[in-house]
């Protein structure tokens, strides 16, 4: 079983997204005694973010490529086999002014590759990366989800269900630790029911 492990916040050792990330890992190693790990830190080696000469890849053949276009196209390919090789998918997602980080975006907008994660059919686009299981381990300081007035403001755990789902992933499951800017007290208590939730969803997988 193979598994891909994302982190994008900048904040490294002082990180609740990569709290739950490792925890979610680590339970999954003690649960899948063969579970082979990829990870990637998005804050420390991100993909450069999409640029004409970096598009112009897809449109012109390989041997015009300049030496730039031949390393970010492997690149490219090496990001687009992880995430497709892997039967469970473990992101960290810290929401960043409503948002998710701009390297993990960096991320997304490398594997969303028509022909290879999906493919427009006659009734619209198809998802061809389907039957793997994503966890997100989703932080933010304010309380997101506690009124519908802020759900509106969440950028962050709706666009990854709607770019995991494009792409046919539906089996996505959010572990979330809110309010985390809103007093230790606040902040512990959601790290720990967070943690709970982890015990429990892998105790059901």
């Amino acid at each position: 079983m193979k598994l891909l492990h994302l982190d994008a916040s900048v904040l490294n050792d002082n990180s609740a997204s990569r709290i739950l990330t490792a925890k979610i890992v680590q339970q999954l190693r003690g649960k899948h005694a063969d579970l082979q790990v990829t990870y990637r830190d998005l804050s420390v080696d991100a993909p450069a973010h999409l640029s004409a000469e970096i598009l112009g890849t897809r449109f012109a053949p390989a041997d015009r490529w300049n030496p730039l276009q031949k390393a970010e196209a492997a690149l490219t390919e090496t990001l687009l086999e992880e995430f497709l090789g892997a039967d469970i998918v473990v992101i960290g997602a810290p929401m960043y002014n409503f948002s998710i980080p701009t390297q993990l975006k960096a991320w997304i907008d490398r594997v969303l590759q028509v022909g290879r994660t999906f493919r427009y059919g006659e009734s619209g686009p198809v998802g061809l990366a389907g039957g793997k299981k994503v966890i997100v381990g989703s932080s933010r300081g304010g309380a997101y989800s506690s009124t519908e007035q802020l759900r509106a403001l969440d950028f962050q755990e709706d666009y990854l269900k709607v770019v995991l789902g494009f792409v046919g992933v539906t089996d996505v499951t959010i572990v979330r630790a809110e309010s985390l800017a809103m007093g230790a007290e606040a902040r512990s208590k959601s790290l720990d029911d967070a943690e709970q939730q982890i015990g429990q969803l892998l105790l059901a997988a």
